[in-house]
């Protein structure tokens, strides 16, 4: 029978070489994109990389909670399960910015609307078990010095991009951790990968502005190509030693120690907590 993938942010970048392999592989492929524009250029480019005519796009605006839900109970609308769902959106701002919820956007975008698309996707991926998670973190999790602030989770009393980034990077890692936890049980395994130093248009686009321009235009050269940044979030997707691996942190296609941080039981059930209290998603 054939498997269904729903990967967030697969109109680009990591996102969409992840998207190609996996229809390579004969999964039917679920993107989401925030534009129909960008998103329809990506689906030709998937299905003329691939081979396959088997590749959807969902329109999915993770700063908006409305707009996640949509997606949620449109998704189970048309499917019966789910056996791979990729988290792979994500943003980096220059400045702060609210989400439509009046959320910080990299905190909102890249943990909150995360949350809330993976608990309610939770009984389609239990309905097709054995079926994986995998949430992209980052090696910048270690720029979060201390841990969350959970003081000033929104980045109210301070702001700073590169920061505020790695905070919501080892926010991943303790979702990660924590949904683990409790899937346990249930055939569902969740693991978080680290995809390298990857030339997307992340921190471009509008994200990071002038700077985040520059910037990838400089050390573009000396990162990896997204083709190369995608295998680990294939590798953790689909290799059959995998089977019953959950709550680990992957890099290079090998499992990697995060730093202390992201290991810490009480911050993960904490920012499970507060992450319930905000969005109103339960698991």
């Amino acid at each position: 029978m054939q498997k269904t993938v729903l990967i967030t942010g697969g109109n680009g970048g990591i996102g969409q070489a992840t998207a190609t392999e996996m229809a390579r592989r004969g999964y039917r492929v679920i993107i989401t994109a925030r534009s129909q524009a960008k998103a329809e250029a990506a689906l030709a480019e998937i299905t003329a990389a691939s081979g396959s005519d088997d590749v959807e796009f969902r329109l999915l605006d993770l700063a908006s909670l409305d707009s996640v839900r949509a997606l949620v109970a449109q998704l189970h609308d048309d499917l019966d399960g789910l056996d791979v769902l990729i988290d792979n959106a994500g943003i980096v701002q220059r400045t702060r910015t609210e989400t439509a919820d009046g959320f910080e956007s990299t905190f909102g975008v890249n943990h909150l609307g995360h949350f809330v698309l993976t608990n309610g996707l939770v009984d389609l991926l239990e309905a097709a078990a054995p079926s994986r998670i995998v949430v992209l973190s980052s090696g910048a999790h270690e720029f979060a010095k201390g841990g969350l602030d959970f003081e000033d989770l929104q980045a109210e009393r301070s702001f700073s991009s590169m920061r505020v980034y790695g905070r919501s990077k080892l926010a991943n890692l303790l979702f990660t951790r924590e949904l683990a936890k409790r899937l346990d049980g249930t055939g569902v395994t969740v693991n978080a990968v680290h995809p390298g130093a990857v030339r997307t248009r992340l921190g471009r686009d509008g994200d990071g502005g002038r700077l985040g321009n520059l910037a990838m235009a400089l050390l573009g050269p000396f990162f990896r190509s997204a083709d190369k940044g995608a295998r680990t979030s294939v590798y953790v997707a689909t290799d059959p030693s995998l089977a019953d691996v959950s709550g680990a942190y992957f890099a290079n296609e090998k499992t990697k120690e995060p730093a202390a941080t992201a290991l810490d039981d009480e911050a993960a059930a904490r920012l499970w907590t507060i992450s319930e209290e905000l969005t109103g998603a339960t698991r």
